[in-house]
């Protein structure tokens, strides 16, 4: 039987891995220190300690976010990509290419659960296409992210057009 191969990356696809082999039960982390990595309400991971986990472009950069640990992501656009302790490695779920895989089964730090996360699957929901009909801008979106797949290189060429981020604030002008 082959093992089970998942591959992902980035958002830009200037860092990407591949992992090999069965893995554990994927989690939610709901630290403050997860949170805060991720910028939302949790942190989704699936341990690879015991896979083989090979980093087939780039290399993340490290910060270390306690005495022990290690929090990895892009350098260049900022993904969060790994939580790291001493023997133990976990990707983010996101950032495989296929994350409806990896649904999680188990829940960490739920004392520092925020109180609305249980009822978000209750909130109001519309689909990409009914957000558009209220905002034509975001037809006029062009997706620079990486594909959620292996590239023999990346990235394509961007337009010269586009604007830098860091440099403008479109409620304001430039920063």
């Amino acid at each position: 039987m082959t093992a089970p191969v998942l591959t992902g990356g980035c958002q830009c696809g200037a860092v990407r891995f591949r992992v090999t082999g069965a893995l554990p039960p994927p989690s939610i982390c709901h630290c403050r220190m997860c949170q805060k990595q991720f910028g939302a309400f949790y942190g989704p991971f699936v341990n690879v300690t015991m896979a083989e986990l090979v980093w087939t472009r780039g290399a993340r950069k490290r910060f270390q976010s306690s005495n022990i640990g290690h929090r990895g992501f892009c350098g260049d656009c900022g993904t969060p990509l790994t939580y790291e302790v001493p023997g133990e490695i976990a990707l983010a779920i996101g950032a495989f290419d296929t994350p409806a895989v990896l649904k999680p089964a188990i829940q960490f730090a739920v004392e520092a659960k925020l109180p609305f996360v249980d009822a978000l699957g209750g909130l109001p929901a519309r689909t990409g296409a009914e957000d558009e009909a209220l905002h034509p801008v975001l037809r006029t979106i062009v997706s620079y992210q990486h594909p959620d797949h292996d590239t023999a290189a990346w990235p394509d060429e961007r337009p010269a057009s586009v604007s830098d981020s860091r440099t403008e604030d479109p409620r304001k002008g430039r920063m």
